[in-house]
C-alpha cells in the first residue's frame, strides 16, 4: 500500500509540472491519465482501509475518514478531467496548458490534504489549495475573474490565518502533555484528549471552524464562494464546490476529533449546530432570484455544507454514516451540475437562467442529465443525497435533536422549490432562437453518465466495502465522553 500512497502524492504533481511543459495535446492526454489513475489508486487504498490505518514515515497517514474524502476527490478529478477535453475546445488558444497544469496541481493538494498524519502539514495542504485554485479562478483574465479571484485570496486567507491560529493553540495544549518536540500528528492528540488542557483546545476548534469555515462556505465566512464559482471556467467550479469545500470540512472534522476527545462532545456540537443552520438557512433563501446559473449552484454548495455540519452535530451513529455518504454523493451530485450548467453555457453562450430555454430539447443528453443532477441535490429518491439526508435526519431524531431535525428539512425542502424554478425555466420553457439540436461535445456528457450512476449505486446499494469503510469512519468519528 506504501506505493499507492506516494503514487497518489506523485502521479498529479508530475502530471501538473510536465503539462506546463507539453503540447497541448500531450497535456490533454495527461492530465486524463492522471484522473483515472488517482480514482483506480484509491480504490485499491478501500479493501486495506476498510479495515487497518495506513502509516508512513511518521507523516503519511490514511484512515476510514480520510479515504471517504480522497474516494470524492479523486472521482471528481477524473471525471473533471475528461470533461475538460470537451469544455477546452473553445479556450484551447487561449489558455489549455496552463488550465492542465493548474488543473492537476490544484487536484494533487486536494489529495494531499487527506494523507497528512499531522494538523501542520494538513493546514499547509489547504493553504497550497488556495493559491493553485485562486490562480485558476482568474485564469480566463476578465475583470469580473480578477475581482472574484482578489476577494477570494483576502477571505480565504484570512480564515486560513485563524486555522493557523488554532493549529498554533492545539501545539500549545498537545505540548502540556506530549512536550514540546511532538508534531501535532492528529493519533496522539486524539489518544491523550482527556488529558489536554480546555482552554486552549475550546479555542483551537472555534478558530479552526471559523478559519476552515471560510474555505468551507459557511455562514458568515461564506462570501467569497458565489463569486469564485460563477467566475470560474466550469471545471474548476465542480472541483472547487464538490471537493475543495468538503477536503477543507475535512480539516473541521479532525480538530473536532479533538475537541470532542478533550471537552466532550456538547460543545463542538453545538458550534457546528449553529453554523450549519445559519448556512442552511441563508442558502436556502438566496436560491431563489439568482440571475446566474452558477451562482444558483454555488449557494446550493453552502446549503449543503451546513447539511454536514448539522448531520454531525446530531452525532448520532446513523447521522455520522449520512455524513460521510453525503460527502460522497455531493461531490457527484455537484460535480454533474456544474458539468451540465458547463454545457448549457456552451450551447446558448450565456450563463443567464433567464437567457436559457429549451435545453430539455435543444441538448437530448445534457438536458435530461442536469434535470437528474437538479433533482439529486434536492435529495430526491433514489439518488445517494437522499439516503445520505434521510439518514442525517434519522440520526437526528435518534438524538433527540427534533427542532434542528425539523429546520433540516424546511431548509431542504426551500432549497428545491428554488432548484427547481430555475431548472424548469431553463429546460422546460420553449426555446428561443434557431440553434441546432445537439451536444457541444461528447466528453462533456461521459462523465456526467458516470456520475448519474453514482448516485444512482450510492441511493439505492452502496458497495459491501464503502458501507465498512463509512461503518469505520463512523466509529474514528465517534470519539466522545
Amino acid at each position: 500500500m506504501l506505493a499507492v500512497v506516494l503514487a497518489l502524492l506523485i502521479v498529479p504533481l508530475a502530471a501538473g509540472l510536465t503539462s506546463a511543459a507539453l503540447p497541448r495535446t500531450a497535456a490533454r492526454a495527461i492530465t486524463v491519465l492522471s484522473g483515472l489513475a488517482c480514482f483506480a489508486l484509491v480504490l485499491a487504498l478501500i479493501p486495506a482501509v476498510a479495515h487497518r490505518d495506513l502509516n508512513y514515515f511518521g507523516y503519511l497517514r490514511v484512515d476510514a475518514v480520510s479515504a471517504i474524502f480522497l474516494l470524492a476527490t479523486s472521482f471528481l478529478y477524473a471525471a473533471v478531467a475528461l470533461y475538460s477535453v470537451g469544455y477546452l475546445k473553445q479556450h484551447e488558444d487561449l489558455y489549455a496548458r496552463r488550465f492542465y497544469a493548474g488543473l492537476n496541481l490544484f487536484a494533487w493538494a486536494m489529495l494531499a490534504a487527506p494523507l497528512m498524519s499531522s494538523l501542520a502539514l494538513l493546514w499547509i495542504a489547504v493553504e497550497v489549495t488556495t493559491i493553485i485554485s485562486a490562480l485558476l479562478v482568474a485564469i480566463e483574465d476578465t475583470d469580473g475573474a480578477a475581482e472574484a479571484a482578489w476577494k477570494y485570496v483576502l477571505i480565504a486567507s484570512a480564515g486560513l490565518s485563524l486555522a493557523l491560529l488554532a493549529t498554533v493553540f492545539m501545539y500549545f495544549a498537545g505540548s502540556q502533555v506530549l512536550g514540546q518536540h511532538y508534531n501535532l500528528a492528529i493519533q496522539p492528540l486524539l489518544a491523550v484528549g482527556p488529558r489536554l488542557p480546555h482552554t486552549p483546545v475550546r479555542l483551537a476548534f472555534l478558530l479552526a471552524l471559523l478559519g476552515y469555515g471560510t474555505k468551507v462556505g459557511l455562514f458568515p465566512v461564506h462570501t467569497w464562494l458565489p463569486d469564485a464559482h460563477s467566475e470560474a471556467p466550469t471545471p474548476v467550479s465542480a472541483l472547487l464546490s464538490g471537493s475543495l469545500l468538503a477536503v477543507s470540512f475535512y480539516a473541521v472534522l479532525r480538530f473536532y476529533q479533538v475537541a470532542a476527545a478533550t471537552l466532550g462532545s456538547g460543545f463542538p456540537r453545538d458550534a457546528l449546530l449553529a453554523f450549519g443552520v445559519a448556512s442552511l438557512l441563508l442558502a436556502a433563501l438566496c436560491v431563489f432570484g439568482q440571475r446566474d446559473i452558477k451562482r444558483l449552484l454555488a449557494y446550493s454548495s453552502v446549503e449543503h455544507m451546513g447539511i454536514l455540519a448539522i448531520g454531525v452535530s446530531f452525532g448520532a451513529p446513523v447521522a455520522l454514516a449520512g455524513v460521510l455518504l453525503h460527502v460522497l454523493a455531493h461531490a457527484a451530485a455537484k460535480g454533474n451540475a456544474f458539468m451540465g450548467a458547463g454545457v448549457l453555457r456552451a450551447k446558448f453562450g450565456t450563463k443567464q437562467i433567464s437567457a436559457i430555454r429549451g435545453g430539455l430539447d435543444l441538448l437530448p443528453w445534457s438536458g435530461p442529465l442536469f434535470l437528474l443532477a437538479v433533482f439529486a441535490l434536492s435529495a430526491l429518491p433514489p439518488s445517494g443525497i437522499f439516503r445520505s439526508e434521510f439518514q442525517i435526519v434519522a440520526g437526528g431524531l435518534d438524538s433527540g435533536n427534533y427542532a434542528a431535525a425539523a429546520v433540516l428539512i424546511i431548509g431542504v425542502t426551500v432549497a428545491f422549490f428554488g432548484l427547481s424554478t430555475a431548472a424548469t425555466s431553463m429546460l422546460f420553457t420553449p426555446a428561443r432562437g434557431t440553434l441546432a439540436r445537439g451536444e457541444p461535445s461528447t466528453w462533456m456528457v461521459v462523465p456526467v453518465v458516470a456520475g448519474v450512476a453514482v448516485l444512482f449505486v450510492l441511493g439505492v446499494h452502496p458497495p459491501g466495502e464503502l458501507t465498512g469503510l463509512i461503518a469505520r469512519a463512523v466509529t474514528q468519528l465517534g470519539v466522545t465522553r
